[in-house]
C-alpha cells in the first residue's frame, strides 16, 4: 500500500514539474534585472511565511553563501527580511505581525533593490504590507505565488502563479523555480565578472 501512495506522490510532483517550462523565460528576465540592479549596488530581500519563509531564507543563502559547490564566486547581496527571532518578534510586540517584513524593509531597503516575496495564498497580510512599502520606496518587486495569486499578484511588480490548491505541490514549484533563478541569476553576475 504505501508504494502504492509513494508512487502516486512522485508522480503527482513529476506532473507538477513539468508544467514548469512556461515560467522559463519570465525567469530569464528576471535573472536579467536582478543582475543589473545587484552590479549596480542593490540587493536582493526575500520575505515569506511558514514554508513559504523556508524557501525565502534558502534562496538568499544560496546567493549570499554558495549555489553550486563547484562554483566559487563573490557573495551576492541577499537578505531575508525575517531576520532572526529577536526582530520578528520586537516587531511583532510592538507593531504588529503584519509588520514584521515591512518594518524591516523600511531600515534596509533602498531604490535599487529587488523583493521577492513567497505566499502560497497571496493574501498574507505581512507579505502585502511589505510589497506596499516596497512601493513607496520605489523598490522592483517579484512573488512567488499560490491558488490564483490572491492580492499580491496585483501589487507585485511581476509575479510567478502556481495554478494549484495544494501547499506541497505550490511550495515544490516555488522551489524548484527558485533554484532555477538563483543559477540565472549567478550566471550572469559571473558573465560580467561580478
Amino acid at each position: 500500500m504505501s508504494k502504492k501512495i509513494f508512487k502516486k506522490y512522485q508522480l503527482d510532483a513529476k506532473k507538477n514539474i513539468d508544467k514548469m517550462t512556461v515560467f522559463q523565460n519570465e525567469l530569464d528576465e528576471f535573472a536579467s534585472n536582478i543582475s543589473k540592479k545587484v552590479i549596480s549596488g542593490g540587493k536582493i530581500l526575500t520575505c515569506g511565511n511558514g514554508g513559504s519563509s523556508c524557501d525565502a531564507q534558502h534562496f538568499a543563502a544560496e546567493l549570499l553563501i554558495r549555489l553550486r559547490s563547484n562554483i566559487n564566486r563573490k557573495s551576492i547581496p541577499a537578505i531575508f527580511l525575517g531576520m532572526d527571532i529577536a526582530t520578528i518578534t520586537a516587531c511583532a510586540n510592538d507593531y504588529g505581525y503584519n509588520k514584521v517584513f515591512s518594518r524591516s524593509l523600511e531600515g534596509v531597503g533602498k531604490e535599487n533593490d529587488v523583493l521577492i516575496c513567497y505566499s502560497t495564498s497571496g493574501n498574507s497580510k505581512n507579505i502585502i504590507n511589505a510589497l506596499k512599502a516596497a512601493k513607496k520606496k520605489k523598490i522592483f518587486t517579484i512573488s512567488f505565488l499560490g491558488r490564483g495569486g490572491g492580492l499580491a499578484k496585483n501589487i507585485s511588480d511581476k509575479s510567478i502563479v502556481i495554478s494549484s490548491n495544494n501547499v506541497m505541490r505550490i511550495q515544490e514549484s516555488h522551489l524548484f523555480l527558485s533554484h532555477y533563478l538563483a543559477e540565472q541569476i549567478e550566471k550572469k553576475l559571473l558573465s560580467k565578472k561580478f
